[in-house]
């Protein structure tokens, strides 16, 4: 009997929950890791409407969906996480980070995340609402969708929820648990349901 711990597939959980690790891989790990990247991102592409860059990692365990029209675009150099939900149109610039348990759908009009954003994790983003009629039941309200823009170099912590029809500037940070309902300018920090600014990333 073999008894020998299984340390690789303890390492690829590992990853898959903290996927920033893998760019700090040594050779002997990446060895493993790259094909077994290659495999899982080669499989999105052919199942799905899935643009991916260079030396992105996806975990095993995230959930991307994008049919024709409705395409996720990955950037360079990105992360995305374990137990993620992902749903098209959604467009990531380079060296974005999406940690474990985020939910993002980009309704018709899309969400577009810029380079070097931070999401921490269980941060909800869906570019979509419904009509709140007491004529029909919510579920046969009409669907509206504006978009939702985040710029370059913004931090959201986690638990935050952002509604449709924001932007949020570059060098933004969103405050753990905060809900977002109006734009954020740049280099503002912003906290609280509903977020109010209580700060400016420039006075620290």
């Amino acid at each position: 009997m073999n008894n020998k711990p299984d340390y690789q597939t303890q390492h690829k959980k590992r990853l898959s929950w903290m996927p920033w690790l893998y760019f700090s891989l040594k050779e002997k790990h990446l060895v493993w890791a790259k094909p077994w990247q290659d495999e899982i991102q080669q499989h999105l592409t052919q199942v799905e409407t899935i643009h991916i860059g260079e030396h992105s990692f996806i975990a095993p365990e995230a959930n991307l969906f994008a049919e024709r029209g409705r395409d996720i675009h990955i950037g360079n150099q990105c992360m995305i996480a374990a137990d993620v939900f992902l749903h098209g149109p959604i467009t990531l610039g380079n060296e974005v980070a999406i940690n474990h348990g985020c939910s993002f759908d980009g309704g018709k009009v899309g969400i577009t995340i810029g380079n070097k954003t931070r999401i921490a994790n269980n941060v909800t983003i869906y570019a979509f609402n419904h009509g709140m009629s007491v004529d029909n039941p919510i579920y046969q309200q009409a669907v509206t969708a504006k978009g939702i823009t985040i710029g370059d170099d913004v931090w959201i912590g986690a638990q935050a929820g952002i509604v449709d029809g924001v932007t949020i500037g570059n060098q933004a940070i969103v405050g753990m648990g905060s809900i977002v309902t109006k734009d954020v300018p740049e280099f503002a920090i912003v906290a609280g349901n509903p977020a109010k600014i209580i700060g400016d990333r420039r006075d620290k």
